[in-house]
């Protein structure tokens, strides 16, 4: 059974710094392209960075700059390091492995961004 578990969502100020993790289990991690999406109230779901299996990357043009998307196989976890956050950064942050047209998704992480 695969399980992706999103954590390290929170509140905080605007201008502050947050880093989320995502643990997956029951899947050859390594595989898999890493994503972060995020839905803010009101809005579509929308893609924030992804990282490939070799760890190639790509950012939506609303963080570059200021998030970080990062793996660590060993550990079968991704990450996503959030700088100088604004508040139209607040939303809920998932967390989505890809491998061909399988996908597996979190169930997210609240971040909320204060101003």
């Amino acid at each position: 059974q695969v399980q992706l578990v999103e954590s390290g969502g929170g509140l905080v100020q605007s201008g502050g710094s947050l880093r989320l993790s995502c643990a997956a289990s029951g899947l050859r991690f390594s595989l898999y392209a890493m994503s972060w999406y995020r839905q803010a109230p009101g809005k579509e779901r929308e893609l924030v960075a992804v990282i490939g299996s070799v760890a190639s990357t790509h950012y939506a043009d609303s963080v570059k700059g200021r998030f970080t998307i990062s793996r660590d196989n060993a550990k079968n976890t991704v990450y996503l390091q959030m700088n100088s956050l604004k508040p139209e950064d607040t939303a809920v942050y998932y967390c989505k492995a890809a491998l061909s047209t399988t996908d597996y998704w979190g169930q997210g992480t609240q971040v909320t961004v204060s101003s």
